[in-house]
């Protein structure tokens, strides 16, 4: 029996999103026997990001950037040395140098795509790093007085609710790998990250949103702590599960993992400053409408609340190993 289980694959999961989020999770799962694939939103067009993105004609690397450093086998000192970003020089203020070499990459191999596979190797990433799109897509939000804003990075600056976003162009082809790696994913994980910006984007690519409705994978949706001003502002956990229905048209997760951990309040103080507040799981709401969900203490302190890697990763891989004992 020993021999036998050794034989055994290791669960496929594909992570969905982007953000500084979606990195952390992926530090914690990169440590747990688990094949994963990141599927990365390509709509940033801010910062570094958006020069390299409208200068170079590629898709922003930003996102790219942090996923890859997350999943990466390497000493502490070169992931601080690729998050580099430079104060100075005319040119080079504001870019990190991780993207640099992303640019860099991208020329040299000839893609994006073919780029993020080479600087993977380079870096020893455990896992595939994929972006959602092979070309950079625009993000639009509708807003509630019926505006249109246009941009990833001013959507959360437009000061109103926002009804709806939608991408451009509408009809954009995921990449042929991300659409095989739903279909043989044993987990879909979407979140965490900022909603309308980071995860709902991928969501509207149309093959993309149509393989993760038709797969049977265990479908997991990891909530943010906080609400994010300009986007999220008020936003309960069923909120969140709203806005993702009412993009996709369908019901898409299993399992939602939330925050229920006291947060010190100091640090609540300190979010309210910049108009953000603990996300309030509102789990009658939740359940009511056919989602399980899990709870626990799931947030750390440092200079911002972050998810706990450890934790949030030990939930998503007993979960994910339940599934993978039923189907066996």
């Amino acid at each position: 029996m020993a021999a036998k289980r050794k034989k055994e694959r290791l669960p496929r999961i594909v992570v969905i999103g982007g953000g500084t989020g979606l990195s952390v999770m992926l530090r914690g799962l990169k440590e747990k026997p688990l094949d994963i694939t990141a599927i990365v939103t390509v709509a940033d067009d801010g910062g570094s990001s958006g020069i390299l993105r409208s200068e170079l004609q590629m898709p922003p690397p930003g996102d790219i950037r942090n996923v890859l450093i997350a999943l990466a086998d390497v000493e502490p000192l070169l992931a601080n040395v690729l998050q580099y970003r430079f104060n100075n020089g005319t040119g080079l203020a504001g870019h990190s140098l991780g993207n640099l070499m992303l640019a860099a990459m991208t020329d040299i191999a000839g893609d994006f795509v073919t780029g993020i596979r080479q600087l993977s190797r380079v870096l020893a990433v455990r896992g595939r790093v994929l972006p959602a799109a092979g070309q950079a897509i625009i993000l639009h939000a509708e807003m509630a007085d019926g505006t249109i804003v246009t941009g990833e990075s001013n959507i959360p600056k437009a000061g109103q609710a926002i009804k709806r976003v939608f991408i451009e162009p509408e009809n954009v082809e995921p990449l042929e790998e991300a659409v095989e790696a739903i279909r043989e994913a044993d987990a879909i994980l979407i979140g965490p990250g900022s909603l309308y910006t980071s995860i709902i984007p991928n969501l509207l690519v149309p093959k993309l949103a149509q393989s993760i409705v038709e797969s049977d994978a265990v479908k997991l949706f990891i909530c943010n702590v906080m609400t994010q001003p300009g986007e999220t502002d008020d936003y309960s956990v069923g909120d969140h599960l709203k806005a993702v229905h009412a993009h996709v048209g369908h019901h898409l997760f299993d399992y939602i993992i939330v925050n229920n951990g006291e947060i010190p309040p100091q640090v609540q103080l300190k979010y309210a400053e910049k108009g953000a507040k603990a996300v309030h799981l509102d789990l009658e709401e939740v359940e009511s409408r056919g989602y399980k969900v899990i709870a626990d203490r799931l947030v750390l302190f440092r200079t911002y609340l972050r998810h706990d890697a450890e934790r949030l990763s030990h939930h998503i891989y007993q979960l994910v190993e339940k599934w993978m004992e039923r189907k066996r």
